[in-house]
């Protein structure tokens, strides 16, 4: 979105590419190694890649990332998009943040994030508790006509009850995402539900992704939630080669994440 803004500024085309058209310059892009790339052959003069997907740990220049995205190209979406942030503190093994984005550092206000004809923001900083700037923008939708979703999750281990309060002044478009992704933040994710709870926020909008791995060990992280109010929602690991998840990894996130599945049987008695 942000390259089609840029490209329409200086008037060029911009369409979804057509193979059966023959282009000066494609884009393509992969967020995942495992998504299939496209085979069909692509008539331009140049093809340009890029994303994790493909291995290219790099950023758009500057100037691109500043434009204002082109929400033109996607209608059915009616929410901004964007990041307050960039970066994250820790340095987890199965996260290509670190690699891809380094340091934490501002990225956006919400003010510039924002869409005039929505007032929903979808947010997706990786650790945005951990930047006094992300704090701060934090602060001020509270105090806005806002809706927000910080899509890809919380750090617990940030959440005190200052922040809690800070939290609970937002105005939230569906869940307050959390991750537990080893059995060690179980009693992060306890004491960090508990504060929130302090402060007002529903306990029904407590939500939590799992990374699933060793599944012996999710099967107890996903009790140990669901115990303590929280939904859970499994993410088999996939390694940076694209590696495949196990047979037993998709059944359990099949398990976790159909609800009713989850609530009416136990994990040894699913056949799904």
């Amino acid at each position: 979105m942000h390259l089609s803004a840029w490209h329409k500024a200086r008037a060029d085309a911009v369409e979804w590419w057509d193979g059966f058209k023959t282009y000066d310059r494609v884009y393509m892009s992969k967020v995942f190694t495992f998504s299939s790339d496209v085979e069909t052959v692509i008539r331009a003069n140049e093809v340009i890649r890029g994303g994790t997907g493909y291995k290219d740990y790099g950023s758009l220049p500057p100037e691109i990332e500043a434009t204002s995205p082109d929400y033109s190209m996607y209608p059915h979406v009616t929410h901004a998009v964007g990041f307050l942030t960039r970066g994250c503190i820790r340095n987890c093994p199965w996260c290509i943040v670190p690699r891809k984005e380094g340091e934490i550092r501002p990225a956006s206000t919400w003010e510039e994030i924002k869409r005039p004809d929505s007032r929903d923001l979808v947010l997706l900083d990786n650790n945005v508790l951990a930047h006094p700037h992300g704090l701060e923008q934090i602060d001020k939708m509270g105090h806005a006509q806002v809706r927000v979703d910080f899509n890809q999750g919380l750090d617990a281990r940030l959440i005190t009850p200052e922040i809690a309060r800070l939290l609970s002044r937002l105005r939230w478009i569906r869940f307050v995402r959390l991750s537990c992704d080893t059995a060690s933040m179980l009693p992060v994710i306890e004491q960090a539900a508990a504060y929130m709870r302090e402060a007002g926020i529903a306990p029904s909008r407590f939500w939590c992704y799992m990374l699933v791995q060793d599944v012996d060990e999710a099967h107890r992280r996903a009790l140990a939630l669901d115990k303590l109010g929280i939904t859970p929602f499994a993410q088999p690991y996939r390694d940076y080669d694209g590696g495949e998840p196990t047979t037993e990894q998709r059944r359990f996130a099949r398990w976790v994440n159909m609800r009713a599945a989850f609530k009416s049987c136990k994990w040894e008695d699913f056949r799904g």
